[in-house]
């Protein structure tokens, strides 16, 4: 086949290369620009010629197909208003790396023929396709030109690109849009009634689209509540309530509208508006809403977004539904509960149907991505569906048809996730960064009103400022995960604000906005400089570290140590505060013994708070030290109260083992980096010292055992409420025994209740 196509274009070249020039100039549009040569090419195939679109707009590139991932894909391209392929011919990774650049990922792995993704439809745009790999854009490349190609859809080009996104890149793959942003790219609520411009988000009003340079309205005639569902969900509102149009009606007579829309209709499941039909005005129309007046809308937001704490207890979204591991308010791993145990769902055939009827049982709007391939961390607990295939009116995922999971059908690689739309509240318009190398860092300045209502910008004290604030900025900011809260920022100092105006800043990590984290009434500041201002640094991705529960069940055990093995013990804080009376070297101490495994399930390498330069040698034990404290160890009794106690500094942070296809990368050999990559552990035996929890003065009986990593929160994690792992326990004084060890989280509510009042401690039985 392909030798034949290469004799028709020798043929061709040979035939028409003296005589026609002209005419192969014109397979690309700047073809005027080139001087034609009458020399006839000796290549089989016509000269490639760079093909660049009008520079007056971005050209869009998009991953279509299935089945795939988020990051791979059949390449499509959007000219003159049609999407369209590319054909393989001459393709190759330096094609990749171009069109991987221009959605988003830093490179390409790779790159697919023959259609491997599925053949595509309409056009085949490019063929013969050749980049050096340095283009910014594929339209750069040299190619036969836009939409000359001899190739049919069984030849589609595909690519795979790292799944690493470039620093700041705002676009995003959403993947089975089928949203024409020609049509309508922007829509709004425009309040009329007082109290709705009162604080946001707009809940009431007009709806208005982007048209030319301001803001036009649409006819109502025929208007739906389906309509009204897709104009909520875009919007951030899970539902809609009816509206009183008599005093619309009255307001609006007395008002000049322009209408773009003359009508729509929507099914309900679509999450756009711009994927709705709709019957655009005419230019000339003299009355394009005869017998009607504009859309008016009302919705009804989330709790998240009600202040009145009785509507808020109205609101409370589902229980049995909730999202995990996200940056950004209304983003995160979908998890599911069933049998008191959260899940997670796999990424086949997920899609922005699905997504929606999630997003909106959580509390949020329609989904503006449904995204694949554990885009928001890996979950650890079992995954539940498969196939899931939502139509989009349903009212939990539960109500979708699904599959349920084998265990050779899905890994964790494969957790679903989405990011839905939510009210715009204005949130970032209060907070600023000044004097970073890029967007992501800086010193941290906030708005405020002084005593005559006038609005400067200030600084924040930078005192007991943590990484807890800078989640809660870097959420504030869109601008994903705190990778650090800075106490001082003297290199940042670019900016003529001076003045704190802020102090004693202390949140939970769970605001959404730092002027709901408590704060000093007054501002009370001991280094008031500048340069010990708050700072920021943000990231895109950051690390998640989870521990396996079941492995802590499996390995406990009691040793009697003798006090003569223990003094490197003892040098490290490792044991109770009564081995320091112990008549050392005679005697023991009991040890309550047992490995930790701990996963790193997030998108970034867990990577110590502190420079190599600042780790401590601990000649007794022959390592350095990264961090003081790495895990807590904590026996409690029924109350809660601690009864024994151990801490564990980091002997060192390495990968003891990764999943199939990732590789190592930290070791602690010969002052080696420390860290633990995504996809990898870190595995701390049983036998090694300090492994352990000292309980020599703890009397029989049933208690909990608690583990926490990262305890301080001195390192970035996508998640902290997964750090945390209980068990009942129960010890005679002679043997221990550990059973429903899991990750604080894993469970549900009420399950979470009974383990507290787990039956044992009343009967002291084991079940």
């Amino acid at each position: 086949m392909e030798k034949s196509r290469r004799r028709q274009r020798l043929a061709f070249s040979l035939l028409f290369g003296l005589w026609l020039p002209c005419c192969l100039a014109q397979t690309t549009p700047n073809a005027a620009t080139r001087t034609p040569t009458r020399t006839p090419s000796p290549s089989p195939t016509p000269s490639p010629s760079p093909s660049p679109q009008s520079q007056t707009a971005r050209l869009k590139v998009r991953l279509s197909g299935y089945p795939r991932k988020h990051n791979e894909g059949r390449v499509e391209l959007f000219h003159k208003g049609e999407w369209g392929t590319i054909c393989d011919d001459d393709f190759s990774i330096h094609n990749a790396n171009v069109l991987c650049r221009q959605l988003g990922f830093v490179s390409a792995t790779g790159w697919t023929h023959s259609a491997k993704y599925g053949k595509g439809q309409g056009k085949i745009w490019l063929d013969n396709v050749q980049c050096s790999g340095g283009e910014k854009s594929i339209e750069f490349c040299k190619s036969r030109g836009w939409g000359n190609s001899d190739c049919t859809h069984d030849e589609d080009a595909g690519v795979v690109c790292k799944d690493e996104r470039i620093p700041g890149y705002v676009d995003s793959n959403v993947i089975d849009t089928q949203v024409d942003e020609n049509k309508i790219e922007e829509v709004r609520l425009r309040p009329v009634v007082a109290m709705s411009r009162k604080k946001p988000p707009v809940t009431e009003g007009v709806v208005e689209v982007k048209y030319k340079d301001g803001w036009a309205q649409i006819c109502d005639l025929g208007w739906t509540i389906k309509n009204t569902h897709v104009v909520c969900g875009m919007l951030g509102f899970p539902h809609e309530r009816k509206v009183n149009k008599n005093f619309y009606k009255l307001y609006l007579e007395r008002q000049k509208n322009h209408f773009h829309i003359h009508s729509v209709a929507c099914t309900g499941t679509e999450v756009h508006l711009a994927a709705c039909p709709l019957e655009f005005s005419k230019p000339n129309a003299t009355s394009s809403c005869e017998g009607g007046m504009a859309a008016v809308v009302s919705c009804m937001p989330g709790p998240l977004f009600v202040q009145n704490t009785g509507l808020k207890k109205k609101l409370k979204t589902s229980s049995n539904v909730r999202l995990k591991g996200g940056a950004r308010v209304g983003e995160g791993r979908v998890e599911v509960l069933k049998d008191n145990e959260w899940g997670t769902v796999c990424d086949d055939r997920w899609n922005l149907q699905s997504a929606s009827v999630v997003c909106r049982e959580v509390g949020f709007g329609s989904a503006k991505e449904a995204l694949t391939g554990g885009r928001m961390g890996q979950g650890m607990g079992p995954i539940y569906m498969n196939e899931v295939k939502c139509f989009g009116q349903e009212k939990s995922i539960w109500n979708c048809p699904f599959k349920n999971i084998t265990s050779e059908d899905c890994q964790h690689v494969e957790d679903a996730a989405v990011r839905c739309n939510v009210p715009h509240m204005g949130l970032e318009d209060s907070i600023r960064l000044t004097g970073g190398r890029t967007r992501y860092e800086g010193r941290v300045e906030v708005l405020s009103s002084d005593s005559n209502g006038t609005l400067s910008w200030g600084l924040i004290c930078g005192e007991t400022w943590s990484t807890k604030e800078a989640i809660v900025v870097c959420r504030q900011l869109g601008l994903g995960y705190a990778n650090q809260g800075v106490q001082e920022t003297w290199y940042w100092d670019s900016s003529n604000v001076t003045e704190m105006i802020m102090s004693g800043v202390k949140c939970t990590g769970n605001e959404m906005s730092l002027s709901r984290c408590q704060h000093h009434k007054t501002v009370s500041c001991q280094k008031a400089a500048a340069k010990f201002a708050a700072g920021v640094i943000c990231s895109d991705t950051t690390s998640d570290l989870v521990l396996n529960a079941p492995l802590v069940q499996q390995t406990v055990y009691i040793e009697d140590r003798p006090l003569h093995m223990l003094y490197c013990s003892a040098e490290e804080d490792c044991l109770s505060k009564s081995a320091a009376k112990a008549d050392w070297p005679y005697g023991h101490r009991r040890l309550l013994r047992f490995s930790s495994q701990i996963h790193n399930i997030g998108r970034a390498d867990f990577k110590p708070k502190a420079g190599r330069h600042s780790w401590v040698w601990h000649a007794c034990h022959g390592h350095y030290h990264s961090m003081d404290i790495f895990t807590h160890y904590d026996l409690l009794n029924a109350n809660g109260t601690r009864v024994a106690e151990g801490h564990k500094a980091s002997f060192c942070l390495e990968d003891t083992d990764c999943q199939e296809g990732v590789s190592k990368r930290y070791e602690c050999a010969n002052f080696g980096d420390q860290g633990i990559t995504v996809g990898c552990w870190d595995l701390y035996r049983h036998d090694i010292d300090c492994q352990w929890i000292d309980i020599t003065d703890v009397k029989p009986g049933n208690y909990i055992l608690q583990i926490v990593i990262n305890p301080n929160q001195e390192v970035s994690e996508s998640d902290f409420t997964n750090n945390a792992m209980k068990c009942n326990c129960k010890y005679d004084g002679h043997r221990i025994w550990l059973h429903n060890c899991h990750i604080g989280d894993a469970f549900s509510e009420e399950a979470e209740r009974r383990f507290e009042k787990y039956p044992g401690q009343l009967n002291n039985q084991i079940p």
